[in-house]
């Protein structure tokens, strides 16, 4: 097919959205240099800087989300969403585009729409186990052609026929892990070849409750653990944890407020603690890790424990829930390095889950589209 297309990718507002936005547009890329590609988000949400941080063109849309919190702000939700549905039709007539791709997020809601009305092919990306409330309403709502799923089951969401099984396009960098990557990540890190080492991740901004389990942890073990910890604190977090590791200065406590060579944190650690969001998930069912899941409540629908849960179904990984953490998250993950069978059971079983060629499949899903 001609290789000069163009294609607007919608949506955005959390960071579970928008990289698996951007890895279908690089993919794209790769395959179709001459691919005309246009962003389009929500105004004051961090697509409107992570989009062009990554080389790419974002139009905004001034729509909202429902506030929970302020329910007085809500009145102002109809306005928006009028003149979102404005600025994307004229968004279309402007750019003419040949498909228009959904991720989730405030934004695609009125772009996929507009779309679908104007006959433009339509595809929806869902990367959670549990679809959110945009997603399937495009998909049931429009003339959405395809969904592109992360999770088997999918049909209690959204249409069979337009379903199909790609996975979720993750960072290039994950690999599945290996005895040579293991060692140059446990050199990165610092951590004795010989020691077991625990990876607690609570995404870029890091995770208050996971936070409080490793400084207990810490407080208790008093000066003595089985383990190396790496701990991935977050930045919003980092004064506060920096100035506590400070006054409990142990060489076991390798503290990161941002880790940047994930794939190797992933290889040094024998088992990682993290949230559930779905590109974390999809990450490591690539790596290969066993890993204790600890879904984050404050998401909409839950959809972080029905990701988990997902997981353990089929056991291939762990779940504590966040209020039972306290009691039992670091217990749980020291029981699990020192169970060898258990351990490599859920190894083996996370990288069956595995879908690594995510973004090749939704852009040839795209082509056939156009």
């Amino acid at each position: 097919m001609n290789s000069h297309f163009k294609m607007i990718i919608s949506g955005g507002g959390t960071g579970g959205h928008i990289f698996p936005a951007i890895a279908i547009a690089n993919q794209c890329k790769e395959q179709y240099p001459d691919a005309d590609i246009l962003f389009v988000g929500a105004l004051g949400r961090m697509e409107m800087e992570k989009v062009p941080a990554a080389g790419y063109r974002i139009i905004g849309l001034p729509v909202a989300g429902w506030q929970r919190k302020a329910l007085l702000k809500n009145v102002t939700l109809p306005g928006k969403l009028i003149k979102s549905l404005r600025r994307a039709s004229k968004i279309i007539k402007d750019f003419q585009p040949n498909v228009a791709v959904g991720v989730g997020g405030y934004a695609s809601a009125p772009m996929l729409w507009m779309a679908a009305r104007k006959g433009i092919p339509c595809l929806i990306q869902e990367q959670n186990s549990y679809a959110g409330i945009t997603n399937k309403l495009l998909a049931k709502k429009t003339r959405t052609q395809r969904v592109c799923v992360a999770y088997q089951g999918m049909e209690r969401f959204f249409p069979k026929e337009k379903i199909r099984l790609t996975g979720n396009p993750i960072r290039s960098s994950i690999v599945p892990v290996t005895e040579a990557l293991t060692q140059e990540g446990r050199t990165f890190f610092k951590i004795e070849h010989s020691k077991k080492c625990i990876l607690i991740v609570g995404g870029s901004l890091g995770a208050r409750a996971l936070n409080h389990c490793v400084k207990n942890y810490i407080e208790q073990s008093e000066g003595n653990s089985q383990v190396d910890i790496i701990w991935q604190c977050g930045d919003y977090y980092r004064a506060q944890i920096e100035e506590f590791v400070s006054a409990h200065s142990y060489p076991w406590i390798h503290l990161h407020p941002f880790i940047h060579r994930m794939e190797l944190a992933f290889a040094a650690a024998d088992v990682v603690i993290s949230r559930a969001g779905a590109g974390t998930v999809s990450e490591l069912c690539i790596a290969g890790k066993a890993t204790v899941f600890v879904p984050s409540p404050n998401v909409s629908e839950d959809h972080q424990t029905h990701n988990a849960m997902a997981l353990v179904r089929q056991n291939s990984a762990l779940m504590v829930p966040e209020n039972e953490a306290e009691m039992r998250l670091m217990h749980t993950a020291i029981e699990l390095v020192n169970n060898w069978d258990k351990k490599t059971l859920l190894e083996q079983n996370i990288a069956q889950l595995s879908l690594p060629n995510a973004a090749k499949e939704i852009v040839n899903e795209i082509i056939q589209l156009i």
